[in-house]
């Protein structure tokens, strides 16, 4: 490194599982975003990129773009083990929070779990920004997709950057009052952030110049937090629940 230059943040690109969500084209995406940001990219096309927990520490951004996926419980520790560190996970639509419906572990971790898209593609809905404190959503304002609408279980621990109203498309779901379904949070896991957007069910939406932004500074956001983690390791990490998966 010459001249006292700064490395560059490595991220950590893992696509596959359902091809109807264009995992590499994705990914593709979000590669090009990432390397505009100066950061050094590891794309993989296999979960067994989690297999080295002690590598995955190393890095400073993980993002998962695989659904519904089948992941050995030790490469979820690996994970886990390096979010909590300090690493940062962020992700979108299935290829992060419907990545392994039958390990829970990776849930906790994430903040929530995809159960259904009422109306499926191309329902039209509006994307409700909420304006806080948070530089993630600065100056961005609320707008209108037309895509999956996503219904999710989450943790009631995540900070809620957007939301959208439900019902919109008629169903059992319907005769409940309307409430309003997070689309973008963040959360912490150990010393590690996470970041999730519930968009991107193809490739064409991660296209938005909108949600783009938001992705980007989604990512940033979550690299940052690895160079303000403590420099001990946590003590104890956190490996999960003995009865999580079938």
């Amino acid at each position: 490194m010459m001249n006292g230059a700064k490395a560059p943040r490595k991220a950590l690109i893992v696509w596959g599982g359902w091809d109807g969500h264009q995992p590499k084209e994705v990914a593709h995406i979000f590669e090009t975003q990432l390397l505009a940001e100066g950061y050094e990219v590891n794309v993989s096309d296999s979960l067994e990129a989690f297999a080295d927990g002690e590598k995955l520490k190393e890095l400073d951004l993980i993002v998962p773009v695989w659904t519904m996926g089948r992941i050995e419980q030790a490469w979820v520790n690996n994970v886990s083990a390096a979010v909590q560190s300090g690493v940062g996970l962020a992700g979108c639509h299935g290829g992060m929070c419907d990545a392994f419906r039958d390990n829970t572990d990776w849930q906790f971790m994430t903040g929530g779990q995809w159960i259904a898209h009422p109306g499926n593609d191309g329902t039209e809905y509006t994307v409700e920004v909420k304006h806080s404190s948070s530089p993630l959503v600065a100056g961005i304002q609320d707008f209108t997709v037309t895509t999956e609408q996503y219904y999710l279980h989450v943790d009631p621990a995540n900070e809620v950057l957007a939301t959208t109203r439900f019902p919109i498309v008629p169903g059992p779901h319907s005769t409940n009052k309307a409430v309003d379904m997070p689309v973008i949070w963040t959360k912490r896991w150990g010393h590690g952030r996470v970041y999730y957007n519930s968009l991107g069910h193809q490739a064409n939406i991660m296209e938005i110049p909108v949600v783009q932004e938001l992705m980007r500074r989604g990512f940033n956001w979550c690299a940052e937090g690895k160079t303000l983690a403590p420099i001990e390791e946590v003590q104890q990490a956190y490996t999960g629940m003995a009865d999580n998966q079938l």
